[in-house]
Order: structure tokens, then sequence, then C-alpha cells
């Protein structure tokens, strides 16, 4: 068998649902005649064309404020771009003044642990007296004297000058770091607050058109609601009149039963000029009710006698079945008494032919000579 009863789509539903009432809609909006416009409302396409002008110019004035916005992020990022660039050039280039000048080759600690000459230095062929290879056997240097003392000063001397200028250089180059980073650090800043100055009165122009732009908008949406709204009113007032002289000229505030007849089907009324039922309708309408009164109570009549008829059939039915359930115990009880008797009669025979086994023919009980007399004759 086919579903009959499956649920609709609800999406069906629904797109049947705004179709109806799109048609609804429209169909009031043509038969109303206050509002209904026979061709072309030129007044109406008129105001369209200038709500998507109004439109189009708010547009493009929120456009060229949104640009402008841009313009301005886009110059501020390319300066933080800029400023984070010269800071980073900056701090590798005093990254490398320090390294190139505290970091030398030579002044590490760790120079003589891989200095490619190391082993043409250990053993040289003759320093002076104080060689360390040369020791007391060799006659070359004594205990308590110094032959190289004023070479140790001299060497010190220089060493402490060339500390000296290195730390002055030093404290001078730390000096003019400082100066060049202060005066980067003002022109960075000037630059800054020019900048931000130029960004804040580029912001208030824009602003400002902006404001303009959107107070010319406001004030063309408020005439041109105005305007529409005295259409409106206008149209109204025109319709008033109109239905007015209509219904003074007209047929419809008159009591002539022949206007609200169709012209196309006379059998048919206009329901706009229709003001009811002649008395010779509604008495033809009574009678035919009447008829109709009378014919659904001999309807009822007919019912109920078949009714009753079908109740005394239910109630012959019922006691027929009661009579029959009745027979139905009877013969089960009579069956259940012949069983009864029967089973009483088979026990009887039972316990008689018991009492015949045991005392006719199980009354000789073997003893143990008949065993040993039985196993003497298997062997």
């Amino acid at each position: 068998m086919y579903k009959v009863d499956l649920s609709p789509d609800p999406k069906e539903v629904a797109a049947i649902e705004a179709r109806r009432n799109r048609e609804k809609e429209r169909q009031s909006r043509f038969f109303n005649v206050r509002t209904r416009v026979m061709g072309v409302d030129v007044k109406a396409l008129n105001s369209q064309v200038e709500e998507r002008k109004l439109r189009e110019a708010t547009e493009q004035s929120k456009e060229a404020a949104y640009g402008t916005y841009q313009e301005q992020y886009d110059l501020v990022a390319q300066m933080l771009e800029k400023e984070e660039a010269e800071r980073t050039r900056r701090l590798n280039k005093k990254v490398q003044e320090f390294r190139e000048q505290k970091q030398q080759l030579k002044n590490r600690q760790e120079f003589d642990l891989w200095d490619p000459g190391r082993l043409w230095m250990e053993f040289p062929a003759y320093l002076g007296p104080s060689d360390p290879p040369c020791g007391p056997a060799s006659l070359q240097c004594f205990a308590g004297e110094d032959l190289e003392r004023a070479m140790c000063l001299k060497m010190q001397q220089e060493q402490f000058r060339y500390s000296l200028e290195r730390q002055l250089q030093e404290q001078q180059q730390v000096q003019d770091d400082e100066k060049c980073a202060d005066m980067l650090d003002d022109q960075l800043r000037l630059a800054v607050d020019m900048r931000a100055a130029q960004l804040a009165k580029l912001e208030e122009s824009c602003r400002v058109a902006m404001m303009s732009a959107m107070a010319n908008a406001n004030k063309a949406q408020a005439a041109e609601l105005a305007e529409r709204q005295r259409r409106e009113r206008q149209h109204e007032q025109e319709a008033n009149l109109m239905e007015i002289q209509n219904q003074i000229t007209s047929d419809l505030l008159t009591e002539n039963p022949q206007v609200a007849q169709n012209p196309v089907a006379p059998h048919r009324v206009l329901p706009y000029c229709w003001k009811g039922m002649t008395p010779e309708q509604r008495a033809a309408i009574r009678k035919v009710q009447e008829v109709q009164r009378r014919e659904k109570e001999a309807q009822h009549q007919a019912d109920q006698a078949l009714d009753a008829k079908w109740e005394s059939q239910a109630l012959h039915l019922a006691q027929a079945a009661m009579e029959l359930e009745e027979q139905e115990r009877e013969l089960c009880a009579e069956f259940r008494r012949g069983l009864g008797s029967f089973n009483q009669q088979l026990a009887k025979e039972q316990n008689a032919q018991q009492n015949y086994l045991n005392s006719i023919i199980y009354t000789n009980q073997p003893t143990a000579q008949y065993h040993l007399q039985f196993n003497t004759s298997s062997r």
C-alpha cells in the first residue's frame, strides 16, 4: 500500500505561504482605489532616482573618508617601520663597534691556547741571561740579579699608557655615542611630533569634510522625506475627494436592487453594491430551510428506528451466546465427572494387579544356597 500520510516539506509549505501572501498583497494594492495608479507613476520613479543618487553620493563620501583614513594609517605605518629599521641599524652598528673595540682577537684571555705560532715560541734559540732553559750550570744567570728590569719598567709604562689611552678613547666614544643617540632621539621626537601634528590636521579636515557631507546628506534626506510626506498627503486628499465624489455620483448609496446585478452573469451580484436580499428571496430561502428541516427530521427518525433494530438484534445475540456458554459449562462438568469415575476404576484395577503380584507371584524369596548352586552350574 502507498503511504498517503506523509508530512509536507516545511520549505515547500513556507514557499507556498510566501507566494500566497505576495499575491494577497498585490491584489490589495491593485484593488484599492485610493492607492492604485493606472499606467506609470512618474513621481514615484523620480523619487526613486533621487533616492538612488543620494545613496550613491553618501557612499562616495564614505569611501572618500575611508580612503583618507587609510592613507593616514599607511603613512603612520611607514613611519613606524622606518623608525624600527633605523633603531635596528643603530643597535647593530653599536654592537659591531663594541666587538671591534673590546672584543679583539689579541685581547682575549684564551688567545694563547689556540695561537697558531705558539709552538714556534715555546723553545726559542736564546732569549737572554734570564732564559729559563739556562740554569745555574750555564753560568748565564745568578740569583739576585735582574738584568731586564729596565725593559720590564718600560714595558709596564707602555702597557699603562696603552690602557690609559684605550680608556680615554672608550670614554670619548661613549660620550660621542650618547651625544649622537640624544641627537637622533631629539630629531626622531621632533619628526614624530611634526608628523603627529600633520596627521591631526589631516584628521580634523577629514572629520570636518565628513561632518559636512553627513549634514548635507541629512538635509537632503529630511527634504526628501518632507516632500514625500507632502506628496502622500496631497495624494490621500485627492483620493478622499475622488472617493467622496464617486460615492455621491454613483449608485452605491441608492436602494435600487438592480445596481447589484452583475451585467456579465445575471445570477451573481456585485459585492460592493449589494444592499441585501429581497423579501421574496428571504421567503424562498426559509421555504427551502423548512423542507430541509423536515427531511432531516425524517432521516433522524429513520436512523432511530434502525438503531433500535440493531440494539434488539444485539440483545438476542447476547442471550444466545449466554445459553451456549451455559451448555458448554454443563458439558464440561459432565466430562469431568466421567473422567473422574474412569480414573477411579483404573486405580482400582492397578491396585488389584499389584496385590496379585505381591501376594501370589512374588511370595518365594531366593536364599544364599540358590545363588551358590547357580554359580556352580554356570562354571
